[in-house]
């Protein structure tokens, strides 16, 4: 390592008058510099305005001339509002069915709720025809079945005839009138009412005159003797009761 000789270092460093001689001529270059470009600007007249703010102003009246609209762009603003105000409003005439579009035809929702409509309207018909036929039938079984009884009931008419008489010409034994009361029993439960009894008054539309005999004592015509029973089923009658008949004298 070289060693240090204060000597030397000495004789290298710059002379004092040097370095104070360059730092006054470039103080002096800057000065000048100065008062030229402020002279430069004193010269420029005060009413011309720079380049900045001259494209500032520009800029602010173009802004202000664009903002402001004309007559002709407010009134077709406010057509173009009306127009749009009048596309938002809903059609009434095609809000007026859910089920139908704008022209008229039905929606999938519409098809749907006819045809739901079409297969109510024709159950309801079948329900209608199957509750006429049912009421049909019932009656049609009815009369079959009074149709069973009357032919049952006229065939043992004459049998029926041979008890009553019996019951009131005779005594009959425990046995036979047990017979006797077992088919009263089976004809009632079939709806079989017999009637005619001595003392009513006549009826000619269930009973049957087969004599007339004059009696003192009668104010009407009134049944004296029921000669064979009569027998219906509801208000129809199978067989008018057949009976003497006691009338008053003239």
């Amino acid at each position: 390592m070289t060693e240090f000789n204060k000597d030397d270092y000495l004789n290298d460093l710059p002379d004092v008058d040097d370095v104070t001689a360059d730092a006054a001529a470039s103080s002096t270059a800057g000065s000048a510099a100065s008062a030229t470009a402020d002279s430069a600007k004193a010269e420029q007249p005060a009413s011309a305005p720079s380049a900045e703010g001259a494209g500032a102003a520009n800029a602010a009246t173009e802004g202000a001339s664009e903002s402001k609209p004309t007559a002709k762009e407010e009134a077709a603003d406010k057509a173009d509002d009306s127009k749009a105000a009048s596309d938002s409003k809903p059609d009434t005439a095609a809000s007026a069915d859910p089920d139908k579009d704008a022209d008229g035809t039905l929606t999938p929702l519409g098809k749907a709720k006819k045809e739901a409509a079409d297969y109510l309207e024709a159950l309801q018909r079948e329900r209608a025809e199957f509750i006429n036929y049912r009421n049909r039938a019932q009656k049609e079984q009815e009369r079959f079945r009074q149709h069973g009884i009357i032919d049952v009931l006229s065939a043992l008419l004459p049998a029926l005839d041979d008890i009553d008489r019996i019951r009131e010409h005779s005594e009959m034994d425990d046995s036979f009138k047990a017979v006797a009361a077992k088919i009263d029993k089976a004809f009632a439960k079939f709806g079989v009412e017999k009637f005619g009894e001595k003392g009513e008054e006549f009826d000619p539309t269930k009973h049957e005159a087969i004599l007339h005999k004059p009696d003192d004592s009668a104010e009407k015509d009134t049944v004296d003797t029921v000669v064979e029973a009569g027998y219906r089923i509801g208000d129809r009658v199978i067989r008018a009761a057949r009976v003497v008949v006691a009338s008053p004298k003239n």
